[in-house]
C-alpha cells in the first residue's frame, strides 16, 4: 500500500505541487485583494492582488513546481500569459459582484477557473520540457 501511494505521488509530483501552491497562490490573492478593497474600488484591488499574487506564483511554479532557473524570459513568458487571465479574472469579479455575489464566493469561484487556464499555459507553454532535457 505504501509503495503504490509512493509510486502515485512520484507519478503526480508536479501536479500535487501545482496545487498547493496553487492554493497558497490563491490564499495570497485572496488575502490582498480582501484587504486592499477595504481601501479601493473592488478592481483596482483585484488588480493588485492579481499582480502581486503573480510574482508569487512566478517563484513558486519555477523553484517547487517545474523546477526552472528563474530567467527574464520565462518571467516575460508567464507574465504575458497571466495578463489574458486577468481579464478573466476581472470580467468574472465584475459580473459576480454586479449579481450581487459575496465577494469571497466570487473570489474563489473565479480563481478556479483561473487556476485551471493557469496550469495549462504553464505547463505546456511557459514551463515545457525541450527534447533535450526530457532525457
Amino acid at each position: 500500500m505504501i509503495e503504490a501511494v509512493k509510486k502515485i505521488l512520484i507519478k503526480y509530483e508536479e501536479t500535487i505541487l501545482y496545487l498547493i501552491f496553487g492554493f497558497f497562490t490563491v490564499v495570497v490573492n485572496t488575502v490582498l485583494y480582501l484587504s486592499l478593497s477595504l481601501f479601493l474600488n473592488d478592481i483596482i484591488a483585484n488588480s493588485i492582488a492579481f499582480v502581486l499574487s503573480v510574482l508569487f506564483a512566478y517563484w513558486t511554479n519555477s523553484k517547487f513546481v517545474f523546477k526552472n532557473p528563474i530567467l527574464w524570459e520565462t518571467f516575460i513568458k508567464f507574465f504575458g500569459m497571466r495578463i489574458g487571465t486577468i481579464l478573466i479574472d476581472n470580467g468574472g469579479m465584475w459580473l459576480l459582484l454586479y449579481l450581487n455575489c459575496n465577494k469571497l464566493i466570487s473570489k474563489c469561484a473565479v480563481n478556479i477557473i483561473i487556476i485551471v487556464l493557469n496550469y495549462i499555459f504553464s505547463k505546456f507553454f511557459i514551463f515545457k520540457k525541450r527534447k533535450d532535457e526530457t532525457n
